[in-house]
């Protein structure tokens, strides 16, 4: 479980050379002899949770995803076993349940519980990336032993930012949140919450002034039991269909003082701050995507006869396959070197923008070329192939679309020559 996987990293985790740095005397070496690590290689912590996730999903989640997908529904139990295997706190300190591994090891095991079922992988990448982050960083000493813990442990959470009047421009939102006494009251709507339907507390982005604009926007933990929160329609998607998807409305909600997560007007600098390490995440989660369609794709076609032997040893297959498994480690390298950028606190934006960009296109057309390697057999519900394709498209939209990595990006490069 999460204690024993929490209690097998302990012995490694202060011996992160990404955290740690070099050694003083390789830093002295010569450029050429210095060893270095490669973004993708991994401490025996990250293996661990790596190879975790992997068992996991293939020997507990393989056999429900299809049904799942089919009823548009995740199974209790799953969310059961990824708290019961640590998978849901990977960050959170062990004081409060958690693992106590970095932000790498979360998304290695996202990468991996995506090869087979992304829709549950985004679940757990939302919980690590953004609520555990947020009261990591945020949270006080109260809020830690009480939403942090829960967190890591049995309770799942949801980011409420987007609302109907506000995706992109995600600061444009019209939840209000006013003072009467010490409490705060929220009134408003929000839309295309994921994980609404588990979650057990919800971090809800509303602006207490107005006249400041965005940075009037602050946040705050709200129970699922609070009679003001409704959480409402589910979304019938084209894919991560096992995800829930809802709006969730606050009318005339009460929460104390303590509930303010951050400093009062701190919101949209949180937001920005866990949306940019979140991109990685999902890139995480494409890669995934991309690599099980691949294997399960390169397994039928290893063993699938025309012509007398396998479709997989045709040169022109052998040429399509090649360039997708080159386009996906190409994608795997951007998100793991975004992650390492992330975890060693160097400047990360712009490439988590490029990881997150270049993980949902290879997604989308490895899964695409999936379909076409297998025949007529990928075009049909029976084989999960075309699932893999539904569910890719998700990646160029949620958590920034690919317009707005793009802008980050250009931006950057832009700055770069302006005249001094």
């Amino acid at each position: 479980g999460g204690r024993r996987l929490a209690q097998a990293a302990a012995p490694q985790a202060a011996a992160q050379p990404w955290a740690a740095g070099l050694p003083r005397q390789q830093h002295r070496a010569c450029a050429s002899e210095a060893p270095r690590w490669a973004s993708t290689a991994m401490t025996a912590d990250e293996e661990l949770i790596r190879d975790s996730a992997r068992t996991w999903a293939n020997d507990f989640l393989k056999p429900l995803v299809q049904e799942m997908d089919k009823a548009g529904a995740m199974k209790p139990e799953v969310v059961a076993s990824m708290f019961e295997n640590g998978f849901m706190g990977i960050e959170a300190p062990p004081e409060y349940g958690g693992v106590g591994l970095g932000f790498t090891a979360a998304c290695m095991a996202v990468e991996e519980i995506a090869v087979v079922d992304p829709a549950v992988a985004v679940l757990m990448d939302i919980q690590n990336t953004l609520l555990v982050t947020s009261f990591n960083r945020y949270g006080t000493k109260e809020q830690k032993e009480n939403y942090l813990q829960r967190l890591a442990t049995d309770t799942a959470g949801s980011f409420c930012l987007s609302e109907p009047g506000s995706g992109s421009d995600a600061f444009a939102l019209k939840t209000a949140a006013r003072r009467d006494g010490d409490d705060w009251i929220i009134d408003g709507n929000k839309c295309w919450i994921s994980n609404a339907k588990e979650a057990g507390l919800f971090v809800v982005f509303a602006n207490a002034d107005f006249s400041k604009a965005h940075k009037g926007i602050s946040a705050f933990v709200v129970e699922r039991d609070n009679p003001g929160l409704t959480v409402g329609k589910k979304e019938d998607k084209l894919g991560i269909r096992a995800s829930s998807t809802c709006e969730v409305n606050f009318d005339n909600c009460r929460v104390p003082p303590g509930a303010m997560l951050g400093d009062l007007g701190q919101g949209y600098k949180m937001a920005i701050s866990l949306l940019n390490e979140g991109r990685i995440g999902i890139g995480a989660q494409m890669v995934g995507l991309a690599r099980g369609s691949f294997d399960y794709a390169l397994e039928y076609m290893c063993t699938r006869k025309q012509f007398g032997r396998p479709v997989a040893d045709f040169q022109g297959m052998q040429f399509q396959y090649a360039r997708a498994a080159m386009e996906i480690e190409a994608a795997r390298v951007l998100v793991y070197n975004a992650a390492r950028l992330k975890e060693t606190g160097q400047p990360f934006v712009v490439e988590a923008a490029m990881a997150k960009l270049k993980a949902s296109e290879v997604a989308q057309m490895v899964s695409s070329q999936a379909i076409d390697w297998l025949g007529g057999v990928g075009f049909t519900k029976e084989f999960v192939a075309e699932k893999y394709y539904r569910d890719s498209k998700i990646g160029t939209i949620y958590e920034g679309t690919s317009n707005i990595q793009l802008q980050t990006i250009g931006k950057s490069i832009r700055s770069k020559y302006d005249t001094k």
